[in-house]
């Protein structure tokens, strides 16, 4: 073996570990946040608190999003994913406060929104790792895909169009699953060496597929 051969194993070598690590974080910091959201979550649900106004929510996520995309590479970015997520699971407390109201099979529709994202997040996240697929050319794709969902969110928020509620929902549940296997591609391949990026970008897929599931699960069999 040369020194060429020797560079070039190292380089791998150094990039394989590099890989891992990334994974390894991004997997345990996600781990981390969703207990502190579900902590979050069950303390609004608990105290039947009031759904935050759509426009305030929209400005606090975002904003919180950019805030620990400009902190991810310092510790303060780590408190501020915290914040975020936790800003997130708080949301949720209302949502599922309304569902439970709404629907006298309320809990089942939960449960079965939260079985089916599992399913999904694990399934999709092993497949990308199984089989080691670069996924990238899905970011274009899911970039526009992203813009036109937002612009037809807003649209919702002026406009009581329940048939769009649907298509955003649908469209998320295809969105949210082509970020996974995206961002799991991105850290295998290298393309993501930051693992609170990633495992902000992983989170939010998470949860808008969760919403999304429950949502369309509501519509075509939710018993009121």
């Amino acid at each position: 073996m040369n020194r060429n051969d020797v560079s070039v194993l190292s380089r791998r070598t150094e990039s394989a570990l590099a890989t891992n690590k990334v994974l390894r974080n991004t997997y345990l910091l996600l781990g981390m946040t969703f207990m502190f959201s579900a902590f979050t979550a069950f303390l609004s649900f608990a105290m039947n608190a009031k759904p935050i106004n759509p426009l305030l929510m929209i400005v606090g996520a975002y904003g919180l999003m950019f805030l620990t995309h400009a902190l991810r590479n310092s510790p303060m970015g780590l408190l501020s994913v915290f914040a975020f997520t936790g800003f997130l699971g708080y949301t949720l407390g209302p949502v599922l406060n309304a569902y439970i109201a709404a629907f006298s099979n309320g809990p089942q529709l939960i449960a079965t929104a939260l079985g089916g994202t599992g399913v999904i997040f694990f399934a999709l996240s092993g497949y990308a790792l199984t089989t080691r697929k670069d996924f990238s050319y899905l970011g274009g794709f899911l970039f526009v895909a992203m813009m036109v969902v937002f612009l037809a969110i807003l649209a919702s928020l002026f406009f009581n169009m329940p048939a769009l509620q649907l298509v955003i929902s649908a469209a998320f549940v295809l969105i949210s699953s082509g970020l996974i296997l995206f961002q799991t591609s991105e850290i295998i391949h290298g393309g993501e060496r930051n693992y609170i990026s990633a495992t902000v970008t992983l989170f939010v897929s998470i949860y808008n597929l969760f919403l999304s599931l429950l949502n369309l699960l509501a519509a075509f069999s939710g018993r009121e």
